[in-house]
């Protein structure tokens, strides 16, 4: 059936009840969700020393799973993708980290949660780096433009994952490396699991 995948879930559906769950994160940052957020969390996480320069503005929306920057610290002058960058906390730590000769683009679905980030990213005075609407499956950018593809707990969230993949490594530098914090399964989902929307989108 058009617009459903096989386990029954209409993908519109969960595409508007993600943007409104990270928009939520974003305008009530204090609220209880399914998944831990703000500055506390991403200090459990190990978030590197450059978090503390980060404003509240972003990371009291902050919403990963685990730290992609324990994949490895960014090099100065390189070029980074965040994936799903949600409030701006990981691209600006990456922003931090490439330095003025680098550059970080961030993309997210969540207008609220990109609105944020770019306050944030003023707040910081970080003039390299750029938040951008745009849906991983299809990247608004030319052929290996960045040297780095950085996500933190945002690939699990769209349904297909061999679009988003296509297109990281389609805008990738050849050589190039992801650093990918996410959550992953071991045992079969559950028929509630598949078709209860809150668990999908928490």
């Amino acid at each position: 059936m058009a617009g459903e995948i096989e386990i029954g879930i209409d993908v519109d559906v969960l595409r508007s009840e993600i943007r409104k769950t990270y928009a939520s994160v974003s305008k009530e940052p204090e609220k209880d969700f399914m998944f831990p957020t703000g500055r506390a969390w991403a200090d459990d996480l190990g978030y590197p020393e450059e978090l503390a320069a980060v404003p509240d503005t972003a990371v009291e929306s902050f919403a990963g799973v685990a730290n992609p920057f324990s994949l490895g610290r960014l090099s100065p002058g390189e070029r980074v993708l965040d994936v799903g960058s949600g409030a701006g906390t990981d691209s600006l730590v990456a922003a931090q980290m490439v330095g003025p000769s680098g550059r970080v683009k961030g993309i997210d679905v969540t207008p609220e949660m990109l609105a944020r980030a770019r306050r944030a990213a003023g707040e910081m005075g970080a003039e390299n780096v750029e938040f951008i609407e745009a849906e991983a499956e299809h990247l608004p950018f030319a052929d290996a433009s960045f040297d780095v593809v950085i996500s933190n707990g945002v690939i699990d969230l769209i349904l297909d994952k061999d679009a988003v993949f296509s297109e990281l490594y389609r805008v990738l530098e050849p050589g190039g490396r992801i650093q990918v914090a996410d959550v992953t399964i071991q045992q079969p989902v559950s028929d509630e699991g598949r078709r209860n929307i809150d668990l999908w989108t928490g």
